[in-house]
């Protein structure tokens, strides 16, 4: 199954394209807004989802790094397993796997992942994010809706 790999590709070349964009044309914490409820606004997490360990003192880069790797070597692992017919899983693992490779390979160049996806209302902001961050979400959302209504023997259908 890792012929769905071109998804990871795709996710990985929009997630680095994206973050070039924001990264060059915008001011770090200055906001262009797009829509009531949502803006792109560059900051640097130097922790993990919602700035965890933002505030450590350095060490958290390499944490992450080996902690991405090893996540994705267990993803590749699990997507070359996957029988035919778990397309699903194979997809959803495939944006996993993009978006993982696209945080790593900034912490990486940068030693932090650049976020630039701000959705808030009115005062109240969402932590920023990232299409890899939005591309990881997706596929665990999949995984989690095919464990509960994937392919399941006939017997058990009712």
């Amino acid at each position: 199954m890792l012929k769905w790999c071109w998804i990871s590709v795709i996710v990985l070349l929009l997630d680095q394209c994206s973050k070039w964009l924001a990264d060059t044309m915008l001011g770090i914490g200055k906001p262009v807004v797009l829509a009531p409820v949502l803006a792109i606004t560059k900051a640097y997490n130097f922790g993990a989802a919602f700035s965890f360990l933002d505030n450590a003192s350095g060490w958290q880069r390499w944490f992450f790094i080996a902690l991405a790797v090893v996540v994705c070597t267990v993803l590749l692992v699990w997507l070359a397993r996957l029988a035919e017919r778990e397309r699903y899983t194979a997809i959803a693992l495939s944006l996993i796997l993009g978006g993982a490779i696209g945080n790593l390979v900034d912490r990486v160049l940068y030693g932090y992942v650049i976020d630039f996806i701000d959705v808030y209302y009115h005062t109240w902001h969402f932590p920023t994010f990232n299409l890899a961050d939005s591309a990881i979400t997706l596929g665990a959302g999949l995984l989690i809706l095919d464990a509960l209504v994937g392919q399941r023997p006939a017997a058990q259908r009712g």
